[in-house]
């Protein structure tokens, strides 16, 4: 997938950007990162201009993100009413994220681009949860702003060393991704055994 994009990205440039980044975000395997750095390292050699490869992927991660949050509040919520028996998830349950999402989820939603597979559930959860649109809105797309930003500008800067960076950004991430698992399991664990 990751060669594909990057020869989709070099002949049709930001509107393949646009169209690889907005399925990305929305949950499809697309290497997001990857394909930003890519997108910088172009810009850098004067292959694509910067003004609208940095529109296309701020716009394709916002059109992803929306996408996702208007499914959650579509059908999240009343999925969970009707099959939440099934997994386990009570109405108190539903009751405590809804809580606890308006109290710092959004934060989650700003700060969850940078976490591979953090950032495909942010928005399902808080479309469920009933975050205003208005704030979704706030945090998800200036989050998407400063994601976008930062690994473009890697891109630029590093050239042609982008294939190392990139490699390296992928098992950081997943080591990330990994030990806040683990964290969120124990403590799971943990409070069912104090009960």
């Amino acid at each position: 997938m990751e060669q594909f994009a990057a020869t989709w990205l070099t002949h049709y440039g930001a509107p393949a950007l646009f169209v690889l980044l907005m399925l990305g975000v929305f949950g499809l395997p697309v290497p997001d990162e990857t394909l930003l750095v890519f997108a910088g390292v172009l810009v850098g050699r004067g292959e694509l201009r910067p003004v609208p490869v940095a529109a296309a992927a701020v716009s394709g991660a916002a059109i992803g993100i929306t996408v996702s949050f208007v499914l959650g509040r579509s059908a999240g919520l009343p999925l969970l009413v009707r099959y939440g028996s099934v997994l386990h998830v009570t109405p108190a349950i539903v009751a405590r994220v809804e809580q606890w999402f308006a109290r710092i989820g959004k934060w989650l939603l700003a700060g969850g681009y940078f976490l591979p597979g953090v950032r495909h559930l942010t928005a399902v959860v808080a479309g469920a949860s009933g975050l205003p649109p208005q704030t979704f809105a706030a945090f998800a797309y200036s989050g998407a702003v400063v994601w976008v930003s930062c690994f473009l500008l890697i891109g630029y800067t590093v050239g042609e060393e982008w294939r190392r960076l990139a490699a390296d950004l992928h098992r950081q991430a997943a080591a990330v991704v990994g030990a806040a698992v683990l964290v969120v399991l124990t403590v799971v664990l943990w409070r069912r055994r104090s009960v």
